[in-house]
């Protein structure tokens, strides 16, 4: 039995009857004492540590990340800070320079939102710059992908290809394609054969980086490349994030049949919720809404039909698993309350969570604590996408990125990032969701202030929360039976909260620990 006395003069708990401590003890990997108790039940055997920085607190949970995505982007060019078409070019040439010959040109994360001209680009930009390779450059939020012309010929991509269900390809005014691919109009390019490099050692990367900024359990929310790649760390001893593992929507059946129930599993790997969608993005003018978009007709896409998703909902919740869907759109949100409540109806115990939740209508946000329903939200969407909001959907009386008027109303409001949609840094959500204002401080007061949390919420949302939204109770909070995750930082975050709270986003991890065993500290 290992035993370990952890000192500072200021540990958060977050636990509401006493917030603070100066002591933890520790056994295997669990808070068995806080305090004076703590000091008092130390002995002689006892390691003591003295733990770095201006505070500790709990290790932060991401409610809803792409570890897949985020790791593979590691190998890839980021595009998301090009403020025009010819800078994205550029910096697309560089790095295909660097390839080797017919290596495939990926991911990219563009944003074309963000550019000096905010139009969607088109493939023969593209092949400008990608040489005699595929190149399929996924958008910012992923529910776009930028295809060159040699990527829609290997996947038969012409202009009699008819739109899938849920999808778009886009066409110019002669009804050629444009090499824009919406939602389901994605998964057209996975006939074209290609390698990937191993997933382990770019996981075994992220893994490094998330530590390093706090996280200590994440919920993943990519496929079964990843769930097998976390399964081969776990098993060599080598996993040290804690992590949910979701399922997506095309690999249910194969849940089902490996007899998967969500909370199966240990402390460190875990079987989650499944995953559907119900929309797209904003960004791509995909999220579906019950108006639509200024200056753009149609109101985004169904990412599959009602009745699809409601069955699909029903067999996964029948099957023991929970159930989180992306929605985005008011629309899309009430269509996926209206799915929760044919399972509540059946009396199906399951944790039901709304993915993103940006834009609700106001009826439906009681809808969500009528039904038991978690609003699992990304607090640096709002900061990075609230011109977007304005430009494209207006004064119209909508609750977007609502996080004051879900918790007003008695919803479970978990936090996370999106990642690599957003950075993964938890430090960034807790400014966003404080100031609701961008890294260089507009707008001044924030964006709609009136939705802003308090910090101890904000934190709450990101450890006790965003545990609870998949089930886990053990661990969150730094009190005896709690499991030992803890950061130390070198600010004090509440000390900032009136007086300098754009600081908060620049918070250093001094050291992270899982379990109370020392797994990254800062050089």
């Amino acid at each position: 039995m290992s035993r370990t006395l952890f000192r500072h003069d200021r540990i958060w708990t977050g636990d509401a009857g006493v917030p603070w401590t100066t002591a933890l003890l520790v056994e295997d990997g669990r808070v068995v004492a806080v305090g004076g108790d703590a000091v008092e039940a130390a002995g002689a055997d006892t390691d003591t540590v003295d733990l770095p920085g201006a505070l500790v607190m709990p290790g932060l949970h991401d409610a809803h990340i792409h570890t897949e995505w985020l790791a593979r982007d590691l190998s890839s060019v980021d595009l998301r800070e090009a403020r025009s078409l010819e800078e994205t070019l550029e910096l697309v040439r560089a790095h295909a320079e660097t390839l080797p010959e017919g290596e495939v040109l990926h991911s990219g994360r563009w944003n074309h939102n963000r550019w000096a001209v905010p139009e969607q680009p088109d493939r023969h930009a593209l092949d400008t710059v990608s040489g005699d390779r595929v190149a399929a450059l996924s958008s910012v939020d992923g529910h776009t992908i930028w295809a060159n012309s040699l990527a829609l010929q290997r996947a038969g991509i012409t202009r009699d290809t008819p739109d899938p269900v849920g999808g778009e390809i886009v066409r110019d005014a002669t009804g050629e394609p444009t090499g824009i691919l919406r939602e389901s109009a994605q998964e057209l390019l996975a006939v074209i054969p290609h390698e990937e490099s191993p997933l382990r050692p770019w996981l075994e990367r992220c893994q490094d980086w998330l530590l390093s900024v706090g996280l200590t359990s994440i919920t993943d929310i990519d496929g079964e490349a990843a769930r097998a790649a976390y399964a081969e760390l776990h098993a060599d001893g080598a996993l040290r994030l804690r992590v949910t593992k979701c399922t997506r929507d095309p690999d249910l059946e194969l849940a089902i049949a490996e007899g998967r129930r969500s909370g199966q599993g240990d402390d460190v790997f875990r079987v989650g919720p499944v995953k559907f969608f119900s929309d797209g993005a904003l960004g791509s003018h995909t999220a579906h809404m019950t108006e639509p978009f200024i200056g753009h007709e149609g109101c985004g896409i169904a990412a599959m039909p009602y009745e699809t998703l409601l069955e699909r909902t029903l067999t996964a919740a029948r099957a023991g698993l929970d159930v989180v869907t992306h929605a985005i759109g008011d629309e899309a949100n009430r269509l996926v309350l209206d799915t929760f409540e044919a399972v509540r109806a059946e009396g199906l115990e399951r944790i039901l969570r709304i993915e993103h939740a940006q834009h609700v209508r106001p009826v439906d946000i009681p809808r969500f604590r009528a039904l038991d329903v978690v609003a699992s939200m990304q607090p640096s969407h709002c900061t990075a996408d609230l011109e977007l909001a304005d430009e494209i959907i207006g004064p119209r009386r909508l609750a977007s990125y609502a996080w004051r008027s879900f918790l007003d109303a008695g919803v479970h409001v978990a936090f996370g990032s999106d990642a690599p949609v957003e950075d993964p840094n938890p430090f960034h959500g807790l400014h966003a969701a404080v100031t609701r204002q961008r890294a260089d401080g507009q707008p001044l007061g924030g964006w709609r202030p009136e939705e802003r949390v308090t910090l101890t919420e904000a934190v709450h949302a990101f450890t006790v929360a965003a545990h609870e939204s998949v089930g886990r109770t053990d661990v969150g909070r730094l009190v005896p039976g709690q499991l030992a995750d803890l950061v130390a930082v070198d600010r004090d975050l509440w000390a900032l909260e009136e007086s300098a709270p754009a600081e908060i986003r620049d918070t250093v991890v001094l050291q992270t620990r899982v379990g109370g065993e020392l797994v990254h500290e800062r050089s």
